[in-house]
């Protein structure tokens, strides 16, 4: 048996079902899915990791079906989001929007004893409004936890603004995990946790396929430099090009290469209604 090694050092068997879920999550055509799972078969080794298995994919993917690439690739592509925390912070009010929030990143709010700069502030109108100060952790490496001292200072900052400027509750979302003191604190104390996996089921991983969240770090297309203008300008999603090809304009990029990365952004909106962001 071929045993696998997580990004948390933990190791698994490998699992063809599992392997092919994952395809069909990603909308990797049915006729490339058994090629797909033969090649990275071959290239199995007892403790391969997961980020080997992802490389051979993306190795077959890209010779095979490069347009499915893209949607394969979705966690790497949240980690890419980096080197600061500000796309993910965008990512995350995308996320909230398409929730039926209306969002702003990046505010200075004044509490009782002292100003604190909040990621995302949501809100809706419901029968009782709802105000939610949202805490954003991005880590770029799979295997970095949100540990519970962030659940801690989180509560203690909320404290502070919540009576001042109307907030009703406050959420921590992370790319990665938390750990169990984290999500018992968290727990405790009434803080929304969101992480990869956690709430079961209605994980981040599961928001962002039922909103079909892509980042635009999927898009191999897209040269480096044009990604980190659009990352600088809050354009985070491949829906954000779908709906509105004009923000390439300003890249200055051959229209051939511009067109590429519109077909291969296209593909990803595909198949799914589009949610319809608000201004943030």
């Amino acid at each position: 048996m071929i045993y696998v090694t997580k990004a948390d050092g933990t190791k698994q068997p490998f699992s063809e079902e599992k392997f092919i879920r994952s395809m069909e999550r990603a909308h990797i055509p049915e006729e490339f899915r058994q090629q797909a799972l033969d090649h990275v078969k071959s290239n199995l080794f007892d403790g391969i990791t997961t980020k080997e298995i992802y490389h051979h994919m993306s190795e077959f993917l890209g010779g095979h079906a490069p347009h499915a690439a893209t949607l394969y690739s979705l966690k790497q592509s949240i980690m890419e989001l980096g080197p600061t925390g500000y796309p993910f912070e965008d990512f995350i009010s995308q996320l909230l929007q398409a929730e039926g929030y209306s969002t702003q990143v990046r505010q200075i709010i004044q509490g009782q004893c002292i100003s604190h700069e909040i990621d995302v502030v949501a809100q809706k109108n419901t029968v009782i409004p709802t105000k939610v100060m949202v805490e954003a952790k991005y880590h770029n490496e799979p295997g970095i936890m949100t540990d519970v001292h962030v659940p801690m200072y989180t509560k203690s900052r909320f404290d502070d603004i919540k009576e001042k400027n109307g907030f009703t509750t406050c959420m921590i979302v992370t790319n990665t995990k938390m750990t169990s003191d984290a999500i018992a604190f968290g727990e405790c104390v009434g803080i929304q946790l969101l992480a990869w996996s956690y709430p079961q089921g209605a994980g981040l991983a599961d928001l962002v396929e039922k909103y079909n969240l892509v980042p635009i770090t999927a898009l191999s297309v897209l040269p480096t430099n044009a990604r980190e203008t659009l990352l600088s300008k809050g354009i985070v999603l491949c829906h954000q090009i779908c709906q509105n090809p004009s923000v390439l304009d300003d890249l200055h990029l051959p229209e051939e290469t511009k067109q590429t990365i519109i077909s291969h952004a296209a593909y990803t909106c595909r198949n799914k209604e589009e949610a319809t962001p608000q201004a943030s």
